[in-house]
C-alpha cells in the first residue's frame, strides 16, 4: 500500500450494454479532429495519455505497473487502444479489451482538460461503441465511480448502458514518488 496521502472513497458502477446502440452521435462540427487507432503504443505514450486524461479522476493503477506488466496489457492482442487528437494534438483516448469472444469491455474513455466542453465526449463514446461492437460480442460492459467526471455515468446511460451493480473501493492517490517514477520510465 503506498504512503503518503490518505485513501479515496469511491463507489464503482458497473455496467453492461447488451444491444449495439441505434443512434450515434455526430462529430461536432468546427473543429479539426482525427480519431487513429494505436498499434504497439509506446509505454511512455500510453502513460501520457492515461497521466493528463485521467490525474484529475485519479486512473492511478496502470501509472503504477512497471514496464513489463503494462505492455502484458496494453500490447496484447485482445486490447485496442484509439486516440483522439483535436488540432493535431492528443486529447484523450479509448481503450477496449476483448475479455471473452462474447464480452467486451471499455476499460478506459476520457478527454483531457483542454478537449472538455466542445461535444467530443459522446462523439467519441460513440466512436468507442461502434468499434466495441464490431465483432458482435453479446455485451459491451464498463465501470464508472464517482471520482470520475461527473458527467461519466449519466453519459454511458444516455447510450444505452444499464447499471448491474455496485461496490466501494478505497483509491490510493498517486505520490510524487510514483509520479517521479512514471516521469522517468522510458
Amino acid at each position: 500500500m503506498p504512503k503518503g496521502r490518505a485513501p479515496l472513497k469511491a463507489v464503482v458502477t458497473y455496467l453492461e450494454q447488451r444491444q449495439r446502440p441505434a443512434l450515434l452521435c455526430p462529430m461536432p462540427v468546427n473543429l479539426h479532429v482525427a480519431l487513429m487507432k494505436q498499434q504497439d503504443i509506446p509505454l511512455h505514450f500510453y502513460r501520457y495519455l492515461h497521466y493528463r486524461t485521467g490525474r484529475e479522476w485519479h486512473w492511478v493503477a496502470r501509472l503504477r505497473l512497471d514496464d513489463d506488466a503494462l505492455a502484458k496489457i496494453v500490447h496484447a492482442p485482445e486490447t485496442s487502444i484509439n486516440v483522439l487528437y483535436l488540432n493535431g494534438a492528443p486529447s484523450g483516448f479509448f481503450e477496449l479489451c476483448q475479455t471473452n469472444k462474447e464480452t467486451v469491455n471499455l476499460e478506459y474513455f476520457g478527454l483531457m482538460p483542454h478537449a472538455h466542453g466542445r461535444g467530443l465526449g459522446r462523439w467519441l463514446l460513440s466512436q468507442a461503441l461502434e468499434s466495441a461492437w464490431e465483432n458482435s460480442p453479446s455485451k459491451v460492459t464498463v465501470n464508472t465511480c464517482t471520482l470520475d467526471h461527473p458527467a461519466a455515468l449519466p453519459l454511458y446511460q444516455k447510450l444505452g448502458f444499464d447499471p448491474i451493480g455496485q461496490s466501494e473501493t478505497f483509491l490510493h492517490p498517486l505520490t510524487d514518488a510514483d509520479l517521479l517514477r512514471t516521469a522517468k520510465s522510458p
